[in-house]
């Protein structure tokens, strides 16, 4: 199996942005421990913070990829594009958020990727690309 993390705007500062929402651990030191745990599967990994990216890595990824689980941010409350680029391909996505959305500002409530994705984990920190990979391995996509 081989899945693709994308992270969108701004996490590529995790763990020294708002550590009392975000935690004080980086992505890459959590990216090792998941690989470790899930040794049996690829597991890849980009970070942008330009929105046009994010699509191409959406699109490339209908090609290469079992599985993409992505965090797109800020985008995932303002990117119709996004959420039409993961309604366009084929591939299983997984929405996740680090932060409970619905306990934050009223402009998170609404995630535009929602309605296109397979799921979405949100609220449970770094925990929740875990739980989007099981969903792949327990096969619930």
């Amino acid at each position: 199996m081989k899945i693709l993390i994308i992270n969108g705007p701004n996490l590529n500062l995790l763990g020294s942005r708002e550590k009392e929402i975000y935690g004080a651990r980086n992505f890459e030191s959590y990216l090792k421990k998941l690989r470790r745990h899930y040794h049996e599967i690829t597991i890849e990994y980009y970070q942008t913070n330009v929105e046009g990216e994010i699509i191409n890595a959406l699109q490339n990824a209908a090609l290469l990829y079992d599985g993409v689980i992505i965090n797109a941010g800020g985008y995932a409350h303002t990117s119709v594009a996004i959420a039409d680029a993961v309604k366009a391909i084929s591939t299983p996505v997984i929405e996740v958020h680090i932060s409970n959305t619905f306990a934050r500002e009223p402009f998170r409530h609404t995630s535009f990727l929602a309605a296109n994705v397979k799921g979405s984990i949100i609220g449970f920190g770094m925990e929740s690309y875990r739980l989007a990979i099981e969903s792949f391995v327990l096969k619930i996509v």
